[in-house]
């Protein structure tokens, strides 16, 4: 008997199936959910996003403001350049970018690359990161040509500094380059590349001169490749400077000392106005806009004579016999003289056990003030001197706007220096002594003063006892800071005896019968004050041994006044022989030609010993 067995048929478990449904269902409604978080609860940040990544805000560089001179002549501009920036939201390869930006510069790779690292900390992603400040034409042309094959890479038009006159405004007008990562910090509206006044008038008139960036929005496509635009807020250029420096008469200063260093100064003694100032030798403010190369800037830096240095506000020196106008000043107003007092001036005054010499070997006999100045007697001064003392000397001589800063709107301006008994004790621990007042009180020693400061004294003298600020601005408001401490007789005193060193002293070669003209000459020794023979072999010195020439005049014709102070560092003669064919040229920029044989009509000299010696010229 056969037993048939039937099989049951199998069945999925219905647990199973409802665990899958649930399944789906979950993943469905998370979708969903998500779907409406994105599209509905966040829906407006994305779109906001979306856009952003369309549109853009991109600054827009301000052009710097002109610096012009007092008739309007151009002497720092800006113009157009073009500027290389990546944007680091469109480039995907970086690296090689910029290895391809190298090649077609000439920039090295090391370089581009430290300046995209510097840039990332300042730069937004969206926003162009510039590498190179300024493209030459040919590497322009070739960037635009291929900018589609590197995406990122983007033309920035800014403004590059030109200086048409170069060396001849250098130390007034300065220059500016890329600001480093110091300014960067200190100002916030900077960007990385943005150039800024780094010396001179461009650096003491940044916040004038510079003005405000704008914002504009610009549409982006996928390339980063810039379409419509919207100027949101409009760049602000900087304000425009006029100067008070006539540019020809700068030119004709800076002819004049060709060849020398040294520096020259014109100033109105009634507003203050600084008409010119050259300091010689200079250099071109031109290579330093876009970064001076190392070699040029080791050249200059290593240079002898200092071109980079601006001798009028930073050159200090003895001022030698020019300082003789403030020692009469200070022995009239501190009573330690009377202009009448006749003083013996023999060929040398004995200190202890020392011998100060006078410039003119022969001595000059008996000397009332007036004659001292014009014939510059060192013996009167050293009495006058040793009798007024150091610390009277050093009261009078600060009151007087010298050991000070002038404050005039330059950087790096020195104060020079007058010596006390207390500088040399906290200086050298050491006494002060009788030979050191000496010395002072014909402007040698410790005695240090810079041009601005002579310039600005015999200012003062001129104009009425008011020690003004000196001003390089035209549109600046004269401004007072003191008054010499000096009484209004006095004042004219000095004065008529500098006429008279013009008319028969030792500043012969400024007169003219047409021009009131006043002048003190000085000259400032540089090795052994003390020994009488130095002059006679001045010429024939190393030229870092050699004298120091001065003079400082001023002259007067149809109600214009102007100050001119010049120094010739190691001139190797006086004050009168070097400095003075300079000024008489500059009077005759000033106020014309000089009439027709107008040195043979100036009065005479005084007789002099017929055996004085060649060099027994007075300073």
């Amino acid at each position: 008997m056969r037993l048939e067995t039937e099989t049951p048929q199998q069945h999925a478990p219905r647990s199973g199936l409802i665990l899958l449904q649930v399944l789906v269902l979950g993943l469905f409604c998370l979708f969903t959910l998500r779907l409406w978080y994105l599209q509905v609860h966040k829906g407006a940040k994305f779109a906001e996003m979306a856009r952003d990544n369309q549109l853009r805000q991109v600054r827009i560089n301000s052009a710097r403001g002109r610096i012009v001179d007092k008739n309007g002549v151009p002497l720092a501009v800006s113009e157009p350049s073009f500027a290389l920036g990546l944007v680091r939201e469109d480039c995907a390869d970086v690296d090689a970018t910029l290895a391809k930006v190298s090649e077609w510069t000439g920039v090295d790779k090391a370089q581009l690359l430290e300046t995209f690292r510097r840039g990332k900390k300042r730069v937004k992603p969206f926003e162009p990161l510039t590498l190179i400040t300024d493209l030459p034409y040919e590497a322009l042309a070739h960037i635009e040509a291929n900018a589609m094959l590197y995406p990122g890479l983007e033309i920035v038009i800014r403004q590059k500094r030109s200086y048409p006159t170069g060396p001849l405004m250098a130390h007034v007008l300065g220059y500016v380059a890329e600001a480093n990562e110091e300014e960067l910090e200190k100002r916030p509206d900077l960007s990385l590349g943005d150039s800024v006044g780094k010396q001179g008038l461009e650096y003491s008139l940044e916040d004038e001169l510079r003005g405000a960036k704008g914002r504009k929005q610009v549409e982006v496509d996928a390339f980063g490749r810039q379409h419509n635009e919207q100027i949101l807020e409009p760049p602000q250029a900087g304000h425009d400077v006029r100067l008070a420096i006539d540019i020809n008469l700068q030119r004709e200063c800076a002819r004049l000392l060709e060849g020398q260093a040294g520096a020259i100064i014109v100033m109105e003694p009634d507003t203050g106005k600084i008409r010119a100032m050259v300091s010689e030798p200079s250099y071109d403010n031109n290579m330093f806009v876009l970064g001076v190369p190392a070699d040029k800037w080791k050249e200059l830096r290593d240079n002898p004579r200092h071109p980079i240095q601006n001798r009028v506000t930073q050159g200090v020196y003895p001022p030698g016999s020019v300082f003789k106008l403030l020692m009469a000043a200070a022995g009239l107003s501190g009573n330690f003289i009377k202009p009448g007092d006749v003083v013996s001036c023999p060929p040398s005054y004995r200190v202890g056990n020392r011998d100060f010499h006078d410039w003119k070997k022969s001595g000059f006999g008996a000397l009332a003030m007036k004659d001292a100045l014009v014939h510059s007697c060192d013996v009167y001064f050293y009495k006058l001197g040793d009798k007024m003392g150091i610390d009277n000397l050093h009261e009078y001589a600060l009151a007087s706007g010298f050991g000070a800063r002038t404050g005039i709107d330059l950087p790096h301006e020195k104060a020079g220096l007058i010596p006390s008994k207390e500088w040399k004790r906290k200086r050298f621990g050491a006494a002060w002594s009788r030979g050191e007042t000496v010395i002072a009180s014909i402007g040698q020693g410790y005695v240090l003063t810079s041009p601005l400061q002579i310039a600005r004294y015999l200012s003062a003298l001129v104009g009425e006892g008011k020690l003004r600020k000196p001003e390089l601005v035209d549109t600046e408001e004269p401004k007072v800071d003191a008054s010499l401490p000096l009484k209004e007789g006095d004042r004219q005193f000095i004065l008529d005896a500098m006429v008279a060193t013009v008319e028969r002293g030792t500043g012969k070669s400024l007169y003219r019968p047409d021009v009131v003209t006043g002048a003190k000459t000085g000259t400032a020794q540089v090795v052994k004050l003390i020994n009488p023979d130095v002059r006679i072999k001045g010429k024939f010195m190393p030229y870092e041994q050699r004298d120091h020439a001065w003079m400082a005049s001023w002259g007067k014709k149809d109600g214009k006044t102007y100050v001119v102070v010049c120094i010739v560092e190691h001139g190797g003669g006086h004050g009168g022989e070097i400095c003075g064919p300079i000024e008489r040229k500059i009077f005759e920029q000033l106020f014309g030609p000089a009439p027709a044989r107008s040195r043979a009509a100036a009065p005479a000299p005084e007789a002099q010993p017929a055996a004085a010696e060649p060099d027994d010229v007075g300073d």
